[in-house]
């Protein structure tokens, strides 16, 4: 599986942005896909995944209630939505998939995903 990531840019505080995944190739909708974030000088976090279904999500907790992560099987297509955006969201963010398993692990890590884009930046301004 191929990604590639769109939608970031550079919004106020208490915005909102959609970023967008797009993927390639027959195994997309077989797995499980996940959005990831590094900051400058940081490790990459783990933001969202969700399942082959799209029924089962999992977010870290600095995201939740504000972050929604969605899929479009018949698209090829992740989402990610992010409102009430405040600085320290401020990172690359990079969709990842995870072909081998369908399911969302309970605390997923960068390794459990084998295929990832190049990012898309979001900056948070105060």
């Amino acid at each position: 599986v191929q990604v590639v990531e769109s939608g970031g840019g550079l919004v106020q505080a208490g915005g909102s942005l959609r970023l967008s995944c797009a993927a390639s190739g027959r195994t997309f909708s077989s797995g499980a896909m996940g959005w990831f974030r590094q900051a400058p000088g940081k490790e990459r976090e783990f933001v969202a995944a969700i399942s082959r279904s799209g029924l089962s999500t999992n977010y870290g907790d600095s995201v939740k209630d504000r972050f929604t992560i969605s899929r479009d099987n018949a698209a090829n297509t992740v989402y990610l939505q992010m409102n009430s955006l405040k600085p320290e969201d401020t990172a690359v963010y990079y969709c990842a998939a995870d072909p081998m398993r369908g399911y969302v692990l309970p605390r997923p890590s960068p390794a459990d995903f084998g295929s990832w884009g190049q990012g898309t930046q979001v900056t948070v301004s105060s």
